[in-house]
């Protein structure tokens, strides 16, 4: 089954709902046809059933559009995050051999400076300039049929870094899309035509993936049109259009809403999903004491999409402190178990590995058979995470083997910065750790050795990673040592010098 056949059905159903983004409104029927459209059209410009078709684009109506055509053609989604910088498009580009290229005009500086990594197809969303996506959907047929897919044919190739700084590329079927889609409809939220669903979160990520369960029940989507998160203008949407669900946020996103100074009625709310990093027990306490009981927490990875464990409404339970401390419990259709280093199974109270497996775990990794046996060894996807289970059957997590910093809900992975580090000639070595931020969860520390001569300003060291990798990506800290503790291998020992200098972090 083609997942996009959930639009195809929802159109039927309800035609006259639909999307919202400012002022503009378009139904389920116009998206069905206008992704119909578009899929036929990419065809008929020669890409094949399998072909990659890659999304760089801010959330908009047309991410939607795009996103169903392709699935409908046959053609495989490559969501990237908008805020990347060139070197990061373009790792993704080639790695994943995209054949077309969807971007929103003001990506347009970043995609002309890549050169040959180009596709050969390039759609513009904004109509400024030559291949615009309107005149791609003059090209095509609003009623053309959705492509027969094998349920194992990858839909949806999501690419999340490694330790190693490369990024990997996730490949999720239809068949794991599918079921994702039904463990958010049996564990988080029930939605129903009645509910008016809010995207603030990006559509290349959780809200996107999370969009599939909100149009196979018919819901009115609003998706958020600010350049950026801004938790007034959240609060005065909910109060407008009476928000009912939010389909994801990050935990920052939350601490931003409790801290901004706007008093909205926010009554309308009966659930909002969140994940995509650790959040504090303080905080859950503030945002249930603020909301009331509308929360549902999901545990995830680009390799299992929002779907290893969850935390439901009624169990954010204000009475009880150690259930807002876990991750919840074990989603619909997958199994979860924590191991040992010889992946034997744990019982409950024991730390290990957070192991995981059933049709929502991907394929594996594009192009990557290696990386693949590796982390599907046995059937099972090794998750990196260190946790243990309770005598309840609730999840908590304790650490992350890998080092992966979680800031904002976003992945940072300290390879990656530590290699754009030490290309500035002041730096002789560094390594990058996170530490506890308040606002974030976790923010970028680095620990630098600086080469011979006068050390570089820690303010050029930032700026220069801002100009080579996304922002969020960039240390907030950064502390000068003489040297980096290593073991009898040559090693750095990062948890080492992450405990050494966390104290000198404001």
């Amino acid at each position: 089954m083609n997942i996009a056949s959930l639009l195809r059905s929802t159109a039927r159903m309800y035609p006259d709902r639909g999307f919202r983004y400012g002022e503009t409104r378009i139904t389920y029927a116009e998206v069905e046809a206008q992704a119909a459209s578009l899929g036929s059209a990419l065809r008929r410009r020669g890409l094949q059933r399998g072909d990659r078709v890659a999304l760089f684009a801010r959330n908009c109506p047309e991410f939607v559009v795009a996103m169903f055509g392709a699935l409908r053609a046959g053609l495989i989604i490559v969501p990237i995050n908008a805020k990347l910088v060139a070197g990061e498009l373009e790792v993704i580009l080639r790695d994943s051999g995209a054949r077309a290229l969807i971007a929103t005009d003001d990506k347009a500086a970043v995609v002309d400076s890549l050169g040959t990594a180009v596709p050969e197809t390039v759609i513009w969303i904004g109509g400024r300039r030559e291949g615009s996506f309107e005149s791609l959907l003059g090209e095509g047929d609003t009623t053309a049929a959705v492509v027969d897919v094998d349920p194992g044919d990858t839909a949806w190739l999501f690419y999340t870094s490694g330790t190693t700084g490369q990024p990997k590329g996730a490949g999720l079927s239809h068949r794991a899309l599918m079921a994702m889609t039904l463990a958010e409809l049996a564990n988080l939220c029930d939605f129903t035509a009645d509910d008016t669903v809010l995207h603030v979160a990006p559509l290349s990520h959780g809200s996107g993936l999370y969009l599939l369960g909100v149009v196979a029940r018919g819901s009115e989507q609003v998706i958020f049109n600010g350049t950026s998160y801004d938790p007034d203008a959240v609060l005065a949407q909910i109060e407008r259009d009476r928000i009912t669900v939010i389909a994801f946020l990050a935990p920052t996103m939350i601490t931003m809403l409790l801290d901004a100074p706007r008093s909205a009625d926010t009554s309308s709310l009966r659930c909002v999903i969140y994940g995509g990093g650790p959040i504090h027990v303080a905080t859950s306490k503030r945002m249930l004491e603020r909301f009331g009981p509308v929360f549902a927490q999901i545990y995830g990875m680009g390799e299992s999409p929002m779907t290893i464990t969850y935390l439901p409404r009624t169990a954010h339970d204000l009475a009880d402190p150690e259930s807002l401390a876990s991750a919840g419990y074990c989603q619909l259709g997958v199994e979860v178990q924590v191991m040992d280093e010889n992946d034997r199974p744990l019982p409950p109270g024991v730390e290990g590995m957070v192991c995981v497996r059933g049709d929502v775990v991907m394929s594996g990794y594009w192009n990557n058979p290696a990386a693949s046996a590796g982390t599907l060894r046995g059937g099972w996807l090794h998750t990196g995470d260190i946790g243990r289970f309770d005598a309840r059957g609730r999840l908590f997590l304790l650490d992350r083997s890998n080092d992966t910093i979680i800031s904002g809900g976003a992945n940072i992975y300290p390879r990656e910065v530590e290699e754009v580090l030490m290309r500035h000639p002041g730096v002789c070595e560094a390594v990058v750790f996170g530490v506890p931020d308040e606002l974030w969860g976790e923010s970028v520390a680095a620990a630098v050795v600086a080469a011979p001569g006068e050390p570089p300003a820690k303010e050029d060291l930032v700026d220069f990673c801002r100009s080579r990798l996304a922002s969020f990506k960039k240390p907030k800290q950064i502390v000068f040592v003489d040297e980096l503790p290593k073991n009898a291998y040559g090693k750095v020992l990062r948890r080492v010098v992450r405990d050494k200098v966390i104290a000198l972090v404001p």
